[in-house]
């Protein structure tokens, strides 16, 4: 469960801070006309994630168990590349998100109401879609037959609504590129159980080899459905009894991108801090005469 509560917050807040900015921009300038072009776009990206994810749950339904198992290992592995690609761009960009959107706003601006639409949407419906899509794959992969992964992912969503609004009412500062380097390298350590569960449902449609050729098998000792094997396999999709490829697969995974991943890359001094100024700004402080 805690595995899903830090993707529906790591996502879910990216997403919320795209929309802070983007509202926050436009309250500034005095251009609240623009408000309603820019929620529609929200709303749009938001109605074609959850439909993404509805069809990917209902429609792998009706296949057949290896259709199942092959649609769930390859997706787990397109998801696994998408939140790696994400993390490492956003570790990058935190810095000038915050410019990078005003200037395509600026833009959007000049352009029309239309314009303003497909900017909203592009900027949360690309996060809406990869949240979509990991969400659904490490959901496959930890589902005990209980709601708690569900659960999580959307008890994450909601904190991240929650800090979003919390941004934009200028209530709360924290220091984005560290938060997004420390939660960035949790995902990656669900994505590697992601990666190596996507390998075993190949294995289980028969697209891969190696599926009798356990690396070890500790049910025994870690119970699956015991409480303390229910929470590793929730937080990490720990698997008692792996195949020799999983964790083969899940080690040249881990390994190597966290040690990239948590490299040093020189942000420099409060250029990672963001803070989404309220509604009044500047127009509250005004000068005032010496006696």
């Amino acid at each position: 469960m805690f595995g899903n509560y830090l993707i529906g917050l790591r996502e879910g807040l990216e997403a919320s801070l795209v929309v802070c900015i983007l509202i926050a921009y436009l309250v500034k300038t005095g251009r609240r006309d623009a408000l309603k072009p820019i929620w529609t776009g929200i709303g749009v990206a938001i109605a074609i994630a959850l439909g993404f994810g509805c069809a990917l749950e209902f429609g792998s339904q009706e296949l057949t168990f290896e259709a199942q198992e092959a649609l769930g290992g390859s997706l787990s592995i397109v998801a696994v590349g998408l939140v790696t690609w994400m993390v490492f761009w956003m570790r990058r960009t935190a810095r000038h998100l915050k410019s990078e959107l005003h200037g395509k706003l600026d833009a959007a601006l000049a352009m029309g109401t239309g314009a303003l639409v497909a900017t909203a949407f592009l900027a949360v419906g690309r996060e809406g879609l990869e949240t979509a899509l990991f969400v659904w794959a490490s959901v496959h992969a930890a589902s005990d037959g209980t709601p708690r992964p569900l659960i999580g992912v959307a008890l994450g969503l909601a904190t991240a609504v929650l800090l979003g609004w919390l941004f934009y009412r200028g209530a709360l500062k924290i220091n984005l590129a560290k938060f997004f380097t420390w939660t960035g390298g949790m995902l990656v350590v669900v994505a590697a159980g992601v990666l190596a569960y996507g390998v075993h449902d190949l294995q289980e449609a028969d697209w891969i080899p190696g599926l009798r050729n356990l690396a070890f098998d500790i049910s025994g000792t870690i119970p699956p459905d015991s409480w303390y094997g229910t929470l590793l396999k929730g937080v990490l999709n720990f698997q008692p009894d792996p195949t020799v490829l999983q964790v083969t697969v899940w080690a040249l995974y881990l390994v190597p991108t966290l040690a990239i991943f948590l490299a040093p890359v020189g942000f420099p001094s409060g250029k990672g801090k963001v803070k989404v100024p309220d509604e009044q700004g500047s127009r509250g402080s005004q000068p005032t005469k010496a006696s």
